[in-house]
């Protein structure tokens, strides 16, 4: 009996020096459990590497012409083809087109996430915090930023860039339009893409910021001194940002599409830098004669906004409090 007692106490003060663990830590256990969320997240990272060393694997140059070429089916239609992907109308190798466009569907997931996340979450962070008339203000912006239709808003965005920069104007326009050219026109994407999206985070912060500053934790933070800075970077950010990661990494998948129907309708990129939109502009005038310039470039960008949505579902199901006892 005394031996049963002493293993009780043990065990009980065991469990008490245990380290609690962390809802970051509770969600990455969660999150490895779901095998598609997973299998998503290295295929992405994968994307990132192929996208980053992209000239050292791409076996031809992104725009390297050789239009004795053009059309050439690939490799596994004809065993002679030195294409693995085929060619497209100027002979290009269509597998290095594809994986340099990887680079601008990445580079917009990660900038106008990183933006809308950015300032949206400032922003609703100091909307819910600050309550009364400024809340009302700042809500009130948002409500007719709302008001605008965003594509359109978008794409009027784009041809007011592309004429300015087919000006070539001087004065302080100057060095942003050379740098759009240097960028391949990816700048005004990110400026375009930037102006309106932030504002659903800006909500989603508000929401969290309300319902997390009227808990005990955060009325004893105050009750023992604590400061307006130290409730909100000890206290209110660490708990509202999981959930807004995992709604901006919901909404990549929209970015990606985005830029992908600018290019197709020529106001995303700058020819020639390759882009997934513009590829499947080409693609589907020969869609008949050679589909295979068409279904490269379209099978990349669904395989990449799948993996995504998975990957968001998955963080989804993570920082949902509802799952926290299923492991």
């Amino acid at each position: 009996m005394t031996e049963a007692v002493a293993s009780r106490e043990k065990s009980a003060s065991f469990d008490l020096a245990r380290k609690p663990r962390s809802p970051m830590s509770d969600a990455f256990t969660i999150l490895l459990q779901n095998k598609v969320a997973v299998g998503s997240g290295i295929f992405l990272i994968l994307l990132f590497l192929v996208a980053i060393f992209a000239p050292l694997i791409a076996p031809e140059g992104v725009d390297e012409q050789k239009l004795a070429d053009n059309y050439m089916d690939p490799s596994f239609v004809d065993p002679e083809s030195p294409y693995l992907l085929g060619a497209d109308q100027f002979g290009r190798d269509i597998l290095s087109r594809v994986i340099y466009g990887s680079r601008v569907s990445l580079s917009v997931a990660v900038v106008a996430a990183s933006v809308s996340l950015l300032i949206g979450l400032t922003y609703g962070l100091i909307s819910g915090f600050m309550g009364g008339a400024v809340d009302n203000v700042m809500m009130r912006i948002v409500d007719i930023l709302y008001g605008f239709p965003f594509l359109i808003f978008v794409i009027l965005l784009q041809v007011y860039f592309k004429a300015v920069a087919a000006r070539a104007g001087t004065g302080i326009a100057a060095p942003i339009i050379e740098l759009d050219r240097q960028m391949g026109g990816m700048l005004f994407i990110f400026i375009a893409l930037g102006a309106l999206n932030w504002i659903g985070m800006s909500r989603i912060a508000r929401g969290q910021v309300l319902s997390y500053k009227e808990m005990e934790f955060v009325q004893g933070a105050r009750m023992i001194g604590a400061g307006n800075p130290r409730i909100i970077f000890r206290h209110l950010l660490p708990n509202i940002l999981g959930p807004c990661i995992v709604a901006e990494t919901m909404a990549i998948p929209g970015y990606i599409f985005t830029e992908a129907f600018l290019s197709f309708i020529g106001l995303g990129v700058n020819a020639p830098t390759p882009s997934w939109g513009i590829m499947i502009n080409n693609g589907y005038r020969a869609l008949r004669s050679h589909p295979h310039v068409l279904w490269a470039p379209a099978v990349a960008l669904v395989i990449t906004v799948l993996a995504f949505n998975f990957l968001g579902d998955g963080l989804r199901d993570a920082f949902d409090p509802r799952m926290k006892g299923t492991f």
